[in-house]
C-alpha cells in the first residue's frame, strides 16, 4: 500500500488517537484515505472544507443493551449497535450483522465502506451498519424472534424509511428481517419500507436474495471484457456458503463457469467435478433449512473436505471471496497467483488484507474490491426502497436488468476514474476516488453539518 503523506497522514494520526484498539476501522480508513490522496491534492475545496476530518467520524453511533429470554426461561444480555456514518447522499443504508465477533470497530469499518459503496451505485443512499454480538446458530425460531423483538424495541426510534433503512448481513436473513419488521410495525404503528430484504409477499423485491452474488459475477464479467474474455469455462473457487456464496455459485454455473469450492467456518469442500445446480440445491437446503456444517456435503458426495482451512490454495482461474473480512492473507494471495488465478471479485466486505491487495495490484491481475464488486446487494436494496415508495413491485427481469446496469456503471466509473488519475486498471483507486468525490461534493453543497 502507498505510504500516506501530508494531510492524509495527519488525519490518520487523529483517527488512531481517537479510535484505539479498533484495527478493522483503522484498516478501512487507511485504505481509502491513502488511495484518494490524489483527489484531495488536486481539489483544494476538499482540504478547505475539512472533508477528510469529517468523513472519518460517524454522524451518530448508537450502542444499546439487548436483553432476551431463552426457551428455558433464562435471561441473556447482548450488545446492539447502529453506526450512522454519513447521510450526504440520502438516508443511512446498510445491513445488520448478528455474530459473536460483532463490535464497534467492525461495524464502523463496515459503515465507512458502505458510504462509498452506496455512492458508487448512483442511488440516493447514505452509509450505515449495525448489529449485535448475538449468535443465531443453535437458537430456536422463538429464541431468535424474542431477540429480534428486543433489539428492534430500542432500534426503532433511530430508523425509518426516510432516516435509516437497515437490511440483512451475516446472521440476518429472511427470518430475522421478518421478526424485526413485525416488531417495528407494532411499535411505530406503520407499514413502511423501513427494512430491505423482506419477504416477497409483504414488500420484498425479486432478485434481492441473489443480488450480492449475482452482482459480483456481473462485475467479474465486466473486468474480463477488458481482456476480451468471458467466464465461460473458467474454473472458480468460492469461499463461504451463505447467501452471497450460494448465489455467486448459482450465477457462475449459469454463465458456464465451473465452481470447485465452497466453505464455512469449519473448513472447505473441494469438488473437482464442479458444484452443479443440483449439488448447490443440497448445500442451500443444508445451510438455509437444516443449518448444518458443509462437511456433510463432502460426506454425502465423497469429495475432499479440508478442516480448518480456506480454499485459496486450490488451482483456479477466478476467485470469489464471499465469507468475511480479512480472509485472504498475503500468503493466500501468493498461493492464488502461483496457482494461476488472475481474477478476484470480492463478494464479501474487505476480505483481502492490505498486503494481499498490494500483491494483486503489483501483479496487475483483474481485482474487483468489495466496495465495487459486492455493491449488488445494496443496489437492489435501493431498488426495493423505490418499489416500496411506489407500492409497486417490478418483475424479475426488470430488477435483474437494473442490477446488471448498475454493476456495469460501477465498473465503468471506477475504470475511467483510475485512468483519469494516472492509475489505469487500478479499480481500488478508481472505486475509492469515484465514491469519495460524489460524497465529498454533496457534503460541501450542504454546508458544515
Amino acid at each position: 500500500m502507498k505510504i500516506a503523506t501530508g494531510l492524509v497522514q495527519e488525519v490518520l494520526e487523529i483517527v488512531k488517537k481517537r479510535n484505539p484498539n479498533e484495527p478493522e476501522f483503522l484498516q478501512a480508513v487507511t485504505e481509502v484515505l491513502v488511495s484518494i490522496e490524489p483527489a484531495v491534492q488536486r481539489h483544494k475545496k476538499y482540504r478547505d472544507g475539512k472533508i477528510l476530518e469529517r468523513i472519518v467520524e460517524p454522524e451518530r453511533m448508537i450502542h444499546f443493551r439487548v436483553p432476551w429470554i431463552d426457551d428455558k426461561g433464562q435471561i441473556h444480555v447482548n450488545r446492539g449497535y447502529r453506526v450512522q456514518m454519513n447521510s450526504a447522499l440520502g438516508p443511512y443504508k446498510g445491513g445488520l450483522r448478528f455474530h459473536p465477533t460483532v463490535n464497534g470497530s467492525i461495524l464502523k469499518f463496515l459503515a465507512f465502506e458502505q458510504v462509498f459503496k452506496n455512492s458508487l451505485t448512483t442511488l440516493p443512499m447514505g452509509g450505515g451498519k449495525g448489529g449485535a454480538d448475538f449468535d443465531p446458530k443453535g437458537k430456536s425460531d422463538n429464541e431468535v424472534m424474542r431477540f429480534c423483538q428486543s433489539f428492534m424495541t430500542e432500534l426503532f426510534r433511530h430508523v425509518g424509511s426516510d432516516t435509516d433503512i437497515p437490511a440483512g448481513d451475516i446472521g440476518v436473513g429472511g427470518r430475522e428481517i421478518g421478526y424485526l419488521f413485525g416488531q417495528y410495525k407494532r411499535l411505530a404503528n406503520e407499514f413502511t419500507g423501513v427494512l430491505t430484504g423482506k419477504s416477497l409477499n409483504w414488500g420484498g423485491s425479486l432478485i434481492r436474495p441473489q443480488a450480492t452474488g449475482y452482482g459480483a459475477v456481473y462485475f467479474a464479467e465486466e473486468m474480463l471484457k477488458t481482456r476480451g474474455e468471458s467466464l465461460e469455462g473458467k474454473v472458480c473457487t468460492v469461499s463461504g456458503s451463505g447467501n452471497a456464496a450460494q448465489y455467486t455459485v448459482q450465477k457462475l454455473n449459469r454463465v458456464g463457469a465451473k465452481v470447485v469450492t465452497m466453505s464455512d467456518s469449519s473448513g472447505f469442500i473441494h469438488d473437482k467435478n464442479g458444484i452443479t445446480e443440483e449439488k448447490l440445491g443440497f448445500i442451500m437446503h443444508l445451510k438455509n433449512v437444516r443449518r448444518r456444517r458443509i462437511k456433510e456435503y463432502a460426506e454425502r458426495s465423497g469429495v475432499t473436505y479440508v478442516e480448518g482451512q480456506r480454499p485459496w490454495d486450490v488451482k483456479c482461474d477466478c476467485a470469489f471471496p464471499c465469507a468475511t473480512q480479512n480472509e485472504i492473507t498475503k500468503d493466500d494471495a501468493g498461493k492464488l497467483l502461483d496457482n494461476g488465478c488472475y481474477l478476484v471479485s470480492e463478494a464479501a466486505n474487505m476480505p483481502s488484507v492490505p498486503a494481499a491487495v498490494d500483491l494483486f495490484l503489483e501483479k496487475k491481475i483483474l481485482y474487483g474490491p468489495g466496495k465495487a464488486a459486492n455493491a449488488g446487494g445494496v443496489a437492489v436494496s435501493g431498488l426495493e426502497m423505490a418499489q416500496n415508495s411506489m407500492r409497486l413491485p417490478w418483475p424479475r427481469e426488470e430488477v435483474d436488468q437494473r442490477l446488471r446496469h448498475i454493476m456495469t456503471t460501477i465498473h465503468k466509473n471506477a475504470w475511467n476514474t483510475a485512468a483519469e488519475y494516472g492509475q489505469p486498471g487500478n479499480l481500488v483507486i478508481g472505486a475509492n476516488i469515484a465514491g469519495f468525490v460524489k460524497v465529498a461534493d454533496a457534503m460541501l453543497d450542504q454546508g458544515v453539518v
